[in-house]
Parts: structure tokens; sequence; C-alpha cells
């Protein structure tokens, strides 16, 4: 029988407020300017009349550059994304204070990452404005579906970002950059371990219904930022440098969440849920494949560009 999208927030309550009280006790306060090297920083050109911004002036590489820039456009946009999960999760109870709790948290990733770039020149401010004008004149995902297609979407962007933010601090070759964003990323592996319990605990509760969400979601995945101003081509440099892509989705992402949750081997489903678990391990099986041509074709890339002089 099918449980209605009220009934299973209903029903998810319980578990939802104990993994808010997790949270509270597992999270640490901090704050964004202890991490801003602001002594890097000078007036720009306009009314103070400082410099203008060259790329010579930048302490971070271009693969970090170009993620920086899409991380904190992503981070940017957390008033939509806020509304989508109030509209879908409901702004009362256990399920309102942890959203407002998590955008809180979100906040700070947007306030520290900012304050960086500009304090330490690491990218172009007007065009870094521009694209964030642009980015949140318009929706976030926009995607259709119901409480458990949020769930599900959520834990997986969680882990997702968490895992970019990461590669993009360790490839930045600037220390400060590494540290900030590594502290960025424990809020979100806390974020992704709140939505990854709450989805456990669906399992057990609509075992098909839950099956079916996390498969849709992990078969029609994109990343949050898709239709930010250049998102292709700033997603496939990142896709080359190795912060993010198929066989980093696949590796650090998909297969742990789907280990952790026993997708594959999870028992208990009815017909449907049997069905929707054969298409993700089909899906994964092909998606194995054409990360690995992918990885082919990177390293030939790699090659050559190695090899000019």
């Amino acid at each position: 029988m099918q449980i209605s999208d009220s009934g299973i927030l209903d029903s998810l309550e319980e578990v939802v407020e104990r993994e808010l009280n997790r949270h509270l006790a597992a999270a640490r306060e901090w704050f964004p300017h202890e991490y801003v090297p602001w002594s890097r920083g000078r007036d720009y050109d306009g009314p103070l009349d400082g410099s203008a911004w060259s790329p010579e002036d930048s302490p971070v590489s271009r693969a970090s550059r170009t993620a920086l820039v899409v991380n904190l456009l992503t981070e940017d946009n957390l008033p939509s994304y806020h509304h989508e999960l109030a509209a879908a999760l409901g702004r009362d109870n256990a399920w309102g204070a942890w959203l407002h709790r998590w955008t809180a948290e979100e906040a700070r990733h947007s306030i520290v990452i900012r304050d960086y770039l500009l304090a330490s020149r690491a990218v172009d401010p007007v065009a870094l404005e521009r694209a964030r004008m642009e980015h949140m004149s318009h929706q976030s995902r926009g995607d259709e579906g119901g409480v458990l297609d949020s769930i599900a979407y959520v834990t997986i962007q969680e882990l997702a970002t968490r895992v970019s933010h990461r590669n993009t601090g360790r490839l930045a070759e600037d220390p400060v950059c590494d540290r900030i964003l590594g502290r960025v990323a424990m809020d979100e592996n806390l974020h992704m371990l709140f939505y990854r319990n709450v989805l456990d605990s669906a399992f057990s509760l609509a075992p098909d219904q839950a099956m079916r969400a996390l498969k849709d979601v992990v078969i029609g995945f994109h990343m949050p930022g898709r239709g930010m101003p250049g998102f292709e081509r700033a997603a496939a440099n990142m896709a080359l440098d190795g912060i993010y892509n198929l066989r980093v989705h696949l590796d650090e992402v998909v297969q742990p969440l789907l280990r952790k949750l026993d997708v594959l081997d999870r028992t208990g489903l009815g017909p449907e849920g049997l069905r929707d678990q054969d298409e993700l391990g089909t899906f994964l099986a092909a998606a194995e494949t054409q990360a690995a041509s992918f990885e082919d074709r990177r390293a030939a890339i790699l090659a050559r560009r190695t090899s000019r002089p």
C-alpha cells in the first residue's frame, strides 16, 4: 500500500527530531571571519580607485578557480533550495526546525568562500557578481517528485558537494583555501548523515517507495549548479581536472551510499521495489562502463596536455 507524502512526513517526524538532536550535539560552532586572510585584501578599482583584478593576482590554481566559482554560486542559491525543501518537507515541527538550522549553516559557506575569494583576489569579482545575479534570477532544480525524492536528492547532493569542496581545496595550491573548504566539507558531511539516516528510516517505513525514489534520483542526478552561467564548460573542466566527474561520482558518492543503505541487497521489497532494484543495478553497470571510458579519454587528453611545449 502506498503511503502519502503527508503520511511519510508524519511517520518520520520522530526520526527527524532524533537526527536533529544528534546533529546539534555533533556540530561545532565556527566563524567565517576567522578563516579569511584579510591581510591579503586591498581596494579594487571603482569608487575607491583601487587596482583592477588580474588573473595574476589569484593564489589558487586554474582548476580550483573554476570550481570555486561553481561551488560559491551553488551556495549562493540557498534561498531557492530552502523554498523547495520547505515546500516539500514543511516548515513546522522537527522538519521546520531542521530546515532552518540547515539553512543557517549553509549560509556560512557562501559567506566564508566569498570573503576568501574577494580578500585573496582569487577570481574576477565583476564576473562573479554578474554570474550570481544571473544564477539567482532563475529556479534551482525544478525537478518534480515527492517527499522521498527530495530526501534522496539532498542525501546524494550533500555528499557530492562535500567531495567537490574537498577536491577543490586539495588542488587549490593555497593552504588557506584548503583549510576553508575542509571546514565547509565537515558541515556538508554532517548534513549528509542527517539526510542519509532519514532515508534509511524511510526504507523501513515504505521500502518500495523509497527504492523507487532513490532509483529515480540516482539515474537522473545532476548537481544543483546546472543552469548557472557557463556551467557546462566549468563542469567539463572540473571533470577533466579530477575535481568532480563520473568516476568520482560513482566511487565516492553513489557506491558508498548504496552500500551503507544496503540498497542493492535489501530484502523485504515487493514486486515494484524489486524491479526498481534491478533497474538501478543495470544502470550502475552501464555507468561503470561509461566511467571507465571517460577515464581513458581523460588520460589521453592529460597526456597530450603534458606533452605540449
